[in-house]
Parts: C-alpha cells; structure tokens; sequence
C-alpha cells in the first residue's frame, strides 16, 4: 500500500510538471502551491469518514449533511469577501455559464459519493488513493479534448507518459493489497461503543430496522424542485466557446458513461446502496 501511495504521488508530480509549463513560471509555482495546500485541506475530512463509516453510517446519509458544510461555508466566505449586493450582480451576470456550473457540481458529488463508499468498504487508505485515479481522467480530457500539451517538447510529453504509467501501477498495487486480521481488530475497536450487530450490518452492507419506506410527498418535491432549477437554468445557458476535439470528446465520455453504469451496478447488487 506504502510503495503504491508513493508510485501514484510520483505519477501525480509528474504530470504536474508537465501541465505546469503551460504556464508562466510564477503561476505555476503559485498553482502547485494551492494544489499542495488543497491536499493538506482534503486530508483532514478523512476523520469524520473514519468514525462514520465505522459505525455503519449510510454514504447517502454522509454526504447530504456534508454538503450543507460545504455550501455554508462557501456562501460565508463569497459575502465576507464581497458583499450581498456584489455577490447577486456576479451570479446575475454570469447566468448563461451558470447551468454548467451546476452540472459541473452534480457530476462531482456522484463521484464523491462513489469515494464514500469505497472508504467505507475497502478504508480509507485503499479506497482514497484508487479514487484519486480521476487525475488520469483529467489528463485524458486535458490532452485529447482540450489540447492542452500541443506543441510541447519531449521533455513534456515524457514526463506525462511516465506519470501516466506510474499511477496506474500504484492503483493496482493498493487495489490488490489485503486486510489482515489485526487490521480488522481495530476497526471493531475504533467503533467501539456503537451496536454491534447496526456497526456489522452497516459495514457488510446490510440494512437494518424497518425496510420497505415509501417516498413522501416531500421527498418528490425536493426532487421537482431542483429539476426545475437545473432546467431554469439550462434555458438561460449558453455553449462556451471553447477549442475542444469533438469525436474525442464524444468517445472519453462513452467510455465514462460505461465505467459509470457498471461501477453503478455492481455496487447496487452487493450493496443496495447501503
């Protein structure tokens, strides 16, 4: 697990090295900087996960009120910094980029949703690393799509094809590494205090009490409502203009789609999204 983090972190160096000739010198420092510091960030949240999942706690569950955390603090932070009023004209004026900011949104909470459920399943030091795979996703629509690295050197490109191979490597190497006994001991020990028989349901998938809830009334409005908002929004949206490889663009997310459906349903049948 040890020598897989180190392969994927090397990887991850790479390929920011070469995604950071693409800018002035001071930016690109300044750019790996705020990476670093965001990953410094990140960490930190795997302590709730751990006493959460522990304790057999629903992802579903997890995320919606970690969400209301996220969104609380970004609206705190955007009115000390600018101001109601400013902040109101800002969103106003950007309205026609506003729909994909939300679909950028509802595409990245269904991945973290997939993250909780690997850190509940496999940990949190297995299942973080393999999700942080995104980066090769990233670089794939970076390159292909967006044509980011055109007219690079081959200093660049080599540095991007050894990431490339390197974090991989990593993934596979966490991926097949095992839980002993002793790993598991101190699960159990670190729940302690909690049902056992609700923290081993929870951990193995399992639900228990009442099964069979239907949905309210409020539940379909909630539902109503944020369709409408996206498709509110969709009717002001307008298509950025942007350089991008269409035929590309099109087959990286055929290939997304795939891998989403069946990551999707395998989950499903072994967990019941539980």
């Amino acid at each position: 697990m040890v020598g897989g983090a180190l392969a994927m972190f090397g990887g991850a160096a790479l390929l920011a090295l070469a995604s950071s000739t693409q800018a002035a010198s001071h930016q690109a420092t300044l750019g790996i900087i705020a990476a670093l510091g965001a990953g410094i960030l990140w960490g930190t949240m795997y302590i709730p996960y751990r006493k959460a999942y522990l304790t057999g706690m629903n992802p579903l569950s997890f995320i919606t009120f970690f969400t209301f955390g996220e969104l609380g603090t970004m609206t705190a932070l955007a009115l000390s910094s600018k101001g109601a009023v400013p902040l109101w004209h800002e969103i106003v004026g950007a309205r026609a980029v506003l729909f994909w900011l939300m679909l950028g949104g509802f595409v990245w909470v269904i991945g973290d949703l997939f993250q909780q459920y690997a850190a509940k399943y496999v940990g949190i030091s297995r299942g973080v690393p393999l999700s942080n795979t995104n980066q090769l996703w990233g670089l794939v629509w970076g390159i292909l799509v967006f044509h980011e690295l055109r007219g690079g050197s081959q200093r660049v490109y080599t540095q991007v094809i050894g990431g490339s191979i390197l974090m991989p490597l990593g993934a596979v190497a966490i991926a097949l590494s095992s839980a002993s006994g002793l790993e598991h001991s101190r699960w159990r020990a670190a729940a302690e205090g909690v049902g056992d028989d609700y923290m081993r349901a929870g951990i193995e998938g399992r639900e228990t009490g009442r099964r069979g809830r239907h949905r309210t009334f409020i539940d379909w409005l909630l539902v109503a409502s944020v369709t409408a908002i996206f498709g509110a929004l969709a009717t002001m949206a307008r298509n950025p203009s942007m350089d991008i490889n269409l035929p590309w663009a099109a087959l990286v997310s055929a290939a997304m789609l795939v891998l989403l459906v069946g990551c999707s349903l395998a989950l499903w049948r072994t967990t019941r999204f539980s």
